[in-house]
């Protein structure tokens, strides 16, 4: 098997003429033509190791591998971008929220089905680099495209979520850049499509007062909106630079929270085109790239960045027409977009969208923030990353990266991120933190002289510009070295370099090394001097605490992943136990006091407590608004450690602490029962008990699981740790790697490796990376794959 191996490596290096790209087409839905071919090596848990002579081939072999662990997950998010829901789902059905905000099947395709009809993905493709992607990345989607077909076609699906479906079939490179503008432009339009897909002109009697939403209530709602605590997805990561580890090289730990399900989740892989790329990671399901990982010589993460990533423009209409708007007095007609989406058992829908020169016309953002469409005034979405399909080539060259140095100067070059940090550690000891995203060019100079009154609300509390759409002075303007117009360029970017350590947990950049904090940036990025979450304020401590010590390894950063410290605790416990005795008596609370007084305050399976404290902090922190939760208020000069001081004299303080002890109760769950005994997941029949804890209760090691008592407490958890890396060097020409993708790698239930690796995850161990090829070749389980495709 291992002399397999080495010949098939060698046969990859050796020189090949590229075949030439196949056609991008919708109507061609053949296995892509080449004689396409990877040899994949699989290793403990599942894990492929890619190796390829080149870049289509690389792809190739990386479509093969996810749709071998992922087929019914890929097709679903395939029918999704190709507006294809309702014809196989029903319209009134709902996707499952990984490429986009849509609620319904029906405004899913009106929005994909527009972006198809309007060639925005092709446009993209045929932009040259760097504004467009690189012929690199069009190859390895060309190739993925390819495997994905190829291993459709060679292998019958067992997984009983999609086998026998007519909805799984092959795919073209347009399906997979599709997905990839899906994923981009999930912080901006991505958030809108309600209100793109539902947003008519109104009729002639429609009255001219509702014109402008209430602009406190819809900064309110926009804060929630674009709130970290309310958002599917987070992160921690961090980074320490060699000043403060045991052996001068740098160490990085990162801790995504992405979904546990669906089209979001990550899948682990090492990609390898020998002198050309070697790096390991994870990569979002249906990308041919690694997102997060490392190599010899780097490592990162990213965490979901707080900089918003689109703005509103308010429309003056024409009174005698609402489908025309007044720039600088003169009309500017919409253009209209007639969708029509097939419905299975049913007619087809046809809907006209409208699209403005800032981008589409929408009556709502999200849920709540309502954007009503009147006779004299339109709201119109501006979402740069809707220009922007360059995400894997930022990602192809931090798998390049030598140093962080290189890290940085892929960012300069590429400026593909859409909505994340970059937090990285290099092998000579730097560290980087980075805010390099694609935002609108929304300075706060020009959202002081271009916002509407509604934007001067919104703008200070959330960051979302809204500005007059009527002024041709209110345009975004360009930045000198950014590859697209509207956006900041890269000198813009809040960036920290080599600081003992740089550390993000979805809060704004001012506090990535508290000693250091960042400031300067316009109010879109970003806010600064304002309250942290208890999550951000309890890894400031823990790291740079860790930093303080000194003489980190990478067995440290695996201590701090699952310590499962609780924040909220350790702030507030001694003074909860004291009310709680004082209100024992009227209450019948003391074996409650008990319960809490003896907890350790951690989020363990093991934790005795910890149940009865997450239900009571909950219901607490759900009835008492933040500034009145606290005795002593927050304060920027003090900013980890403000505020503090539990006030236990509001009123709903008794009433959750009472509840949470009557609910646990009614349940028949003990006060004291081990947290894993009611958070927990259930796969193959089995139960395995999950650490962790909630954002509300700061817990770096994040899970988030509905609540069903009668299936047992926390029965299934939604989001949380993912993909884990603790990475770091020791000399040698491997890098120091423990990694654990906490969901596992297939969601197969039939798979070997539909569970393996989250039981790893509820005891708390770790997978060894094999890395370099001596270890790939010493892997117990060594399984060697020459994949290709048929003539």
């Amino acid at each position: 098997m291992g002399r397999l191996a080495l010949t098939g490596v060698a046969l990859l290096t050796a020189a090949a003429a590229l075949p030439p790209p196949a056609a991008a087409d919708d109507r061609d839905r053949r296995p892509s033509g080449g004689g396409l071919s990877a040899v994949i090596r699989y290793t403990e848990h599942g894990i492929p190791h890619i190796v390829a002579k080149d870049y289509a081939d690389l792809g190739f072999g990386t479509g093969w591998a996810q749709a071998a662990d992922q087929v019914c997950v890929l097709a679903d998010g395939f029918v999704t971008v190709r507006g294809e829901r309702s014809r196989h789902f029903g319209p009134d059905a709902a996707p499952d929220g990984s490429l986009s905000s849509a609620t319904k099947n029906l405004s899913s395709d009106l929005y994909f089905r527009g972006v198809r009809d309007a060639g925005t993905v092709e446009n993209l493709l045929a932009t040259p680099a760097p504004a467009g992607p690189s012929r690199e990345v069009k190859e390895l989607m060309r190739g993925w495209a390819a495997g994905y077909n190829a291993w459709l076609e060679q292998n019958r699906v067992t997984d009983p979520a999609c086998r026998d479906a007519d909805w799984v079939g092959p795919v073209t490179t347009l399906d997979v850049a599709r997905r990839g503008f899906a994923v981009a432009v999930l912080g901006g339009q991505g958030r809108g499509i309600e209100g793109i897909t539902a947003a008519q002109p109104p009729g002639r009697t429609a009255g001219l007062a509702s014109a402008a939403p209430g602009a406190e209530d819809t900064a309110g709602a926009a804060r929630e909106l674009f709130a970290a605590e309310n958002a599917d997805m987070g992160s921690n990561a961090v980074a320490f630079s060699g000043k403060v580890t045991a052996n001068g090289r740098g160490l990085l730990l990162g801790n995504p929270h992405y979904p546990w399900q669906g089209g979001r989740r990550f899948w682990q892989s090492q990609q390898t085109i020998p002198g050309e790329l070697n790096v390991s990671g994870a990569s979002l399901l249906g990308t041919s790239v690694v997102n997060i990982g490392f190599n010899d010589r780097v490592a990162w993460s990213h965490t979901v960045a707080t900089g918003v990533p689109l703005n509103l423009h308010q429309l003056s209409l024409d009174p005698a027409d609402p489908t025309v708007y007044l720039v600088d007095g003169k009309p500017e007609r919409m253009t209209r977009r007639t969708v029509t989406v097939p419905v299975r058992s049913g007619d087809p829908v046809i809907r006209t969208q409208y699209w403005t020169r800032y981008g589409p016309v929408l009556t709502s953002l999200g849920a709540s923030v309502p954007l009503p469409w009147s006779r004299t005034t339109a709201y119109a979405l501006h979402d740069p990353n809707a220009r922007n399909l360059r995400g894997s080539d930022t990602a192809l060259a931090f798998g390049r990266a030598r140093s962080t140095d290189d890290m940085a100067e892929g960012l300069r070059r590429t400026q593909g991120l859409p909505w994340v940090n970059t937090i990285a550690a290099d092998s000579a000891g730097h560290s980087l933190f980075t805010q390099s995203q694609v935002l609108p060019r929304i300075t706060d100079d020009l959202a002081q002289r271009c916002s509407t009154p509604l934007g001067r609300v919104t703008y200070p509390a959330s960051g979302l510009a809204v500005l007059d759409g009527s002024r041709g002075e209110c345009g975004l303007g360009k930045d000198a070295g950014a590859v697209q117009p509207g956006v900041f360029g890269p000198s813009r970017m809040p960036l920290l370099r080599d600081a003992a350590y740089a550390e993000n947990s979805n809060d704004s950049a001012w506090l990535a090394n508290a000693d250091h904090p960042l400031t300067g940036y316009e109010r879109v990025f970003g806010n600064v001097g304002t309250p942290r979450s208890l999550r951000t304020r309890g890894a400031v401590e823990d790291v740079a605490a860790m930093a303080g010590r000194g003489g980190l390894t990478v067995a440290d950063l695996q201590r701090q992943q699952f310590a499962n410290r609780v924040p909220a605790a350790s702030l507030a416990l001694d003074d909860i136990v004291r009310a709680c005795r004082r209100l024992s008596a009227d209450l019948s609370l003391s074996e409650a006091c008990d319960v809490l007084d003896r907890w350790n305050g951690a989020a363990d399976t093991g934790s005795r407590g910890a149940l009865l404290f997450d239900r009571f902090w909950r219901a607490l922190t759900a009835s008492v608004p933040a500034p009145e939760l606290w005795k002593v208020p927050f304060s920027a000069a003090d900013p980890v450690a403000t505020p503090n001081t539990l006030n236990t004299d509001a009123p709903p303080f008794a009433k959750a602490l009472s509840g949470a002890v009557a609910e646990l109760r009614a349940a028949g769950m003990a006060l004291d029962a081990p947290l894993g005994q009611h958070q927990f997941v259930v796969r193959g029949g089995k139960r395995f008990p999950v650490h962790g804890g909630t954002e509300a209760l700061g817990v770096w090691n994040k899970i988030e699981a509905g609540w069903n008592a009668a299936a047992g407490g926390y029965s299934e958890v939604v989001h949380g740790s993912s993909h884990v890396q603790a990475v770091g060097w020791d000399g040698g020409r491997c890098p120091v790697a423990r990694t654990l993708l906490t969901y596992s790698q297939s969601s197969n239930p039939l798979s070997a490796h539909h569970r393996d690796q989250t039981e790893l995850f509820t005891d708390e161990r770790w997978v060894t990376s094999r890395f370099c090829e001596r270890d790939i070749m010493r892997s117990p389980e060594l399984e060697v794959v020459r994949v290709r495709e048929r003539g």
